[in-house]
């Protein structure tokens, strides 16, 4: 397994549409399992392989707190299943250091491959909603930052984009 590079906000790169996966075969899996040990590292609980510069429909997940609960998803989908909003806190692994709420729907249903290209279906509520929301946003070139006003998004940027001029002063 390797360790990926996030690239963090306000990287074009995040931008790009990811394409479907065709097939699930062994680069696919090293993939996964390379990007739950980058989501790890990093203590997050969801990545978008946009996120790492691969621009295949792929993420991972796990809500657990000792990493026992792993989830794949190959070319995701979901449909919403209640229409009013609910606010919850996001932080995001490309927008290192901030939280903000954001208003998303709480149930939806998830359609997805998993790790071995099987198909599989489940409703699903509260935080693992938000974060498989969240998670497609990335898919589909979409920051959760998006969703903040433009005041907001544009202090978070200049707030990040002096942080990576500070970071490259320092390793020059």
């Amino acid at each position: 397994m390797a360790k990926l590079n996030i690239l963090e906000f306000p990287d074009p790169r995040l931008r790009t549409i990811a394409e479907p996966v065709t097939q699930v075969d062994d680069a696919i899996r090293q993939l996964v399992d390379d990007m739950f040990e980058t989501m790890y590292d990093a203590s997050g609980i969801g990545l978008a392989a946009t996120q790492v510069n691969v621009h295949k429909r792929v993420v991972t997940i796990d809500l657990s707190e000792d990493n026992s609960e792993p989830m794949v998803l190959i070319n995701p989908e979901y449909t919403v299943l209640q229409d009013e909003l609910e606010p919850m806190q996001e932080g995001c692994l490309s927008v290192p250091g901030f939280y903000e709420e954001v208003q998303r729907p709480n149930r939806i249903r998830l359609k997805a491959l998993d790790r071995d290209g099987t198909p599989y279906e489940r409703e699903v509520e509260g935080l693992l909603a938000v974060c498989i929301q969240h998670e497609l946003d990335h898919l589909n070139g979409k920051l959760f930052v998006d969703y903040l006003t433009t005041l907001k998004r544009n202090r978070i940027r200049t707030k990040l984009e002096k942080q990576h001029r500070l970071d490259a002063q320092h390793q020059a």
